[in-house]
């Protein structure tokens, strides 16, 4: 390669050597032993490749300068086209002659109903049938935008056909580390077998072959590390014991219950319990859907806490869940002995002092809070319990400041209201004991979805007042604050103006809520609301978690194709929280893109979160799974797929566990394999979610 193109690679998609360049493997694979025929070509075909036998027929220029155009037309006896070129104009001119066949591959578009193609290979077809391929199946591999227009998907193929010649003799370049016992027992290929066929598949049973040995190569790599971890922190017995279910739990399950609890909350509280006597420290994840009940077990679990005489603290992302935990804790605990305070960046000074005055003496037994929980000047007197909730909205080394708030780490309960598929909870959070709130409490309504677009607004309004004229009230989110010239969605701005158009002051009573605004500003219009001051809360997706309005019976989501899955159930569970039937609206645009369009009917046909988190980690990836790259894969995989592959993760799960109970300190035969598979998983690790404490 040249000096150029060999620092773009390392500079694009971190390609510095041989060894990087054959470990990118291709995302999928284009047929090069089939030729189409121009008639064969329609519109179903835009997204993938052809290859065209073809003679030119004719070349023209259309337009001048940088807007010029090289056009070629092309025929094969069944049809025409044309082949098109923006740039590098002057080379290609060089190599076309009319009246000569060529082997053209490409992406076909119909463009006025005529096949085109745009910057296609060509090569003539003395030279194509001469050269020798090293498979019919050409990989295609992961570009970006600067890369694509200096190495085409034929160049790069060409660079890993070179790579490969200068290794396919060295018997050292593929070093083995997977021991024979284990490849034999789960019927794994050799790595250099793998290697080859995942780059030039001889058959479509062998390139089967190469993907599971590399995907379960990668797993088992990741299920050790985290299998690993597990088992030292299970080895420290070093939990605070919890011995006492004592007179606050008791009393207020007898007397203080608001109603009665599901099975699933009390499967869970038991759990908890469980750890809390095992002598480990506890570290486990609840997971529950929107409304299902994790607050009540949250502060059940604390009371358990304070009976052992120790304080308990709960962190949330955001003022208004903060606020909100606050206010729904301190009224469970009428009556009973116990003190909470809050916490957070917004505490006047008489809260902020006698909270810090408090927990640092042992008068409070929980602390609620934000981030403002994590600052030095928060000392604790006996923290033994830490609860967070939304956890995924907060980074690794946020939370890990609250267990250096005392000597001995404390349990560990991490909250999300967002379902995690198994495969993911399996890998980010396989250091973690799950817990699952797979029940709603008695006398909630499913929430009735429906998708409309923009030209049933003046419907939808209509609804609205029926809605509002029933003494309901109604939320309103938009995806922007203000319009953006680059993304055609509608805005909270917009929106108010229009809303107040249609519903008209003093009939109607409407308060906004976004981001932007102060604290202040942003929890008198929130209060207004829960008082039933306003009918209409218009507001962005920071309401997505903390509020709960039981007389919020609609939510109408506008622009709702811009919402992933997860956002779009959270600020749908803002409704549904009273007795009453309650709608969620999803408003769009006419023009939908596929995955837009398969959100929105998954949306419409269930509520259960859990098969929701499934959709949307086969639609977003394992990556985006909580709205942003950085908040959802904790490693980056290199060929396995969270969302397929739960099948492989779990064979590699167990046998990491099978690994570990044989040979605990990985020596021989695992030590090699140990070390080498570590060293893959942490040069691609980037946030590590599983090592909670």
């Amino acid at each position: 390669m040249g000096e150029v193109r060999a620092r773009l690679l390392g500079r694009e998609v971190g390609v510095h050597t041989i060894g990087d360049l054959l470990y990118r493997f291709p995302y999928r694979y284009i047929d090069r032993t089939r030729m189409w025929q121009i008639c064969e070509v329609d519109e179903s075909m835009e997204s993938t490749y052809i290859q065209l036998r073809c003679r030119v027929s004719g070349i023209s220029f259309v337009g001048e300068g940088a807007k010029q155009r090289f056009i070629v037309e092309i025929t094969d006896g069944t049809g025409s086209g044309e082949m098109v070129w923006f740039r590098g104009i002057k080379w290609i001119e060089k190599s076309i002659e009319v009246g000569r066949e060529y082997i053209v591959f490409g992406r076909p578009t119909l463009y006025r109903s005529r096949l085109q193609l745009v910057h296609p290979d060509v090569e003539l077809v003395e030279q194509a049938l001469s050269r020798r391929r090293e498979s019919g199946l050409q990989g295609i591999y992961s570009t970006t935008e600067k890369l694509a227009q200096a190495i085409s998907a034929k160049s790069m193929y060409n660079i890993v056909c070179n790579a490969w010649k200068l290794v396919a003799a060295d018997e050292h370049a593929f070093r083995e580390v997977l021991p024979e016992a284990l490849r034999t027992r789960n019927g794994l290929i050799t790595l250099r077998e793998a290697i080859y066929n995942i780059h030039f598949p001889q058959s479509a049973e062998r390139l089967r072959a190469a993907e599971y040995r590399l995907k379960y190569e990668e797993l088992l790599g990741v299920q050790l590390t985290i299998q690993a971890r597990r088992s030292v922190r299970y080895a420290r017995n070093d939990g605070f014991i919890f011995p006492r279910v004592g007179a606050l739990f008791n009393k207020f399950y007898r007397e203080n219950l608001p109603f009665m609890l599901t099975g699933a909350q009390q499967r869970v509280i038991k759990e908890i319990r469980a750890d809390m006597v095992s002598g480990r420290q506890m570290n486990r994840l609840l997971q529950g859907d929107v409304g299902s009940g994790k607050t009540m077990v949250a502060f059940m679990s604390m009371l358990l806490a304070v009976d052992n005489g120790y304080q308990a603290c709960i962190m949330a992302p955001t003022e208004i869940l903060a606020r909100q935990h606050y206010a729904s804790m301190t009224r469970f605990a009428q009556g009973l002995n116990v003190r909470i305070a809050i916490l957070t960046g917004a505490s006047k000074a008489k809260e902020r002092r006698e909270a810090l005055e408090g927990i640092a003496s042992g008068e409070v037994d929980i602390l609620i809070g934000t981030h403002a929980l994590i600052e030095d000047r928060v000392k604790f007197s006996n923290l033994a319990y830490v609860v967070i909730d939304e956890q995924h909205r907060f980074g690794v080394e946020q939370r890990a400041k609250l267990w250096t708030k005392n000597l001995q780490p404390p349990h560990i309960l991490v909250m999300t209201a967002t379902p995690i598929p198994r495969t993911l909870a399996m890998s980010l959070y396989g250091d973690l004991e799950v817990s699952v709130i797979d029940e709603l409490p008695p006398g909630r309504k499913p929430i009735a979805t429906y998708h409309y677009h923009d030209s049933a607004r003046l419907r939808m309004f209509g609804f609205l007042r029926k809605e509002i004229a029933k003494g309901r009230q109604v939320y309103i989110v938009y995806p922007l604050i203000k319009g953006s010239e680059k993304m055609d969605y509608k805005d909270l701005y917009d929106g108010f103006d229009s809303i107040s158009r249609d519903f008209p002051l003093p009939e109607y009573r409407i308060t906004v809520c976004h981001g932007k605004m102060k604290n202040d500003d942003k929890e008198a219009a929130m209060a207004q609301f829960k008082r039933g001051e306003a009918d209409i809360l218009i507001a962005t997706s920071v309401i997505e978690v903390g509020v709960d309005v039981p007389n919020a019976t609609v939510m109408v989501i506008e622009s709702a194709e811009r919402f992933g899955l997860s956002q779009l159930h959270q600020l749908r569970g803002r409704v549904g929280r009273g007795g009453e039937q309650s709608y969620c609206i999803l408003m769009t645009g006419d023009k939908l893109s596929k995955e837009g369009r398969a959100r929105l009917e998954a949306m419409c046909a269930t509520n259960d979160g859990f098969r929701l988190s499934e959709l949307d980690l086969k639609l977003r990836g394992a990556g985006d799974i909580h709205g942003t790259q950085q908040s959802g894969e904790a490693f980056e995989l290199n060929i396995a797929n969270l969302a397929t592959d739960t099948q492989i993760m779990q064979i590699t799960r167990d046998e990491a566990i099978a690994i570990l109970e044989g040979d605990p300190q990985l020596e021989l035969p695992h030590n090699r394999m140990w070390a080498e598979l570590r060293d893959r998983y942490r040069r691609r690790e980037r946030v590590d979610f599983s090592n909670i404490s």
